[in-house]
């Protein structure tokens, strides 16, 4: 059995390593080719994201999750398809189900250790996701200072667009510069920012766009709309981390407080071991000790959730 385990590990972790290299390999193919993915034919009917769900298999577009998935890989940069997260969470899966077994030969570990490296691809893509998006805010002020100069000297909102492409780095910086070669195709200013909304899901990026349309519309002058749109930009931001620190010491103790039975737990195992020994010996001791884990977690959760402010 031992030998079984072993041998349907190795074919595991091997197939995660191809998994892993072909997704390094078809990332840079897809760097080159994402432009014309993006690609927005003028007579089209919608943004470049639906035309991208449309192309899903049927059997895929049925389920809302991942149409989801789609859009948040996209909104995160990471260079995945569907199927390749979903392959990739279901080798993760497997691979802890089989390392529980053969841990603590208990099936309830084994799926909670599946179900904790099953979610190991969701949690990155949603961290790269939020990490890429918070990295676009913090500069979009900076870049709309360095639009509204440019148009006060007297450059086109794509030649203000170039400038701003040659100023900044990834992720604005490659953002804008994939709205310039949508523009090099055919695709109009104000569908290129369009589906820049949608890789950048933000309330003050939308303000430009609609800004850019309205003045696309009616011909106002939009250096001094886009000067107001900065200074909103970074109101906001100051309250965002105003609400940030005064929250701060909530934040922590919530982290301590889920934290701190474990904490507990470790001391008393470290100085007096006869008093956990019951917990991981006894039958009743280990049904305790499972029942315990899942509240805490909940717990964390819970308080997690209650920690975020909406305003």
């Amino acid at each position: 059995m031992d030998a079984l385990y072993t041998t349907v590990v190795f074919a595991i972790v091997f197939a995660t390593v191809l998994v892993g290299l072909s997704l390094r390999q078809e990332a840079a193919a897809a760097r080159t080719s994402r432009v014309k993915r993006l690609q927005i034919e003028e007579d089209s009917d919608g943004p470049t994201l639906t035309k991208r769900m449309s192309r899903l298999s049927h059997e895929f577009a049925a389920f809302p999750f991942l149409q989801k998935l789609e859009t948040y890989l996209l909104q995160s940069g990471i260079y995945w398809s569907v199927n390749q997260c979903i392959a990739l969470t279901g080798m993760l899966f497997a691979l802890g189900l089989i390392c529980g077994l053969m841990i603590g030969h208990d099936w309830l570990l084994a799926i909670a250790g599946s179900v904790a490296a099953g979610l190991i691809p969701g949690a990155y893509v949603v961290v790269r996701r939020r990490r890429r998006i918070d990295a676009f805010m913090r500069q979009l002020p900076f870049a709309l200072d360095v639009i509204k100069a440019s148009l006060e000297a007297g450059h086109t909102l794509l030649r203000a667009l170039q400038v701003l492409v040659g100023e900044f780095d990834a992720p604005l910086g490659s953002e804008f510069r994939l709205v310039l070669e949508q523009t090099r195709i055919g695709v109009s200013l104000s569908k290129a920012l369009e589906d820049l909304a949608q890789r950048v899901p933000e309330s003050d990026l939308r303000l430009l766009v609609v800004a850019v349309r309205v003045q696309s519309d009616i011909g106002s002058s939009l250096a001094p709309i886009v000067g107001r749109l900065a200074e909103l930009v970074r109101a906001r931001q100051r309250l965002q981390q105003q609400v940030n620190t005064f929250s701060s010491h909530l934040r922590l103790g919530g982290v301590v407080v889920g934290l701190l039975p474990v904490v507990v737990l470790t001391i008393f195992g470290i100085r007096e071991p006869s008093y956990t020994a019951i917990l991981f010996k006894d039958p009743t001791g280990i049904m305790l000790l499972k029942t315990a884990i899942t509240c805490d977690v909940l717990a964390f959760l819970i308080v997690r959730r209650m920690m975020k402010l909406r305003y």
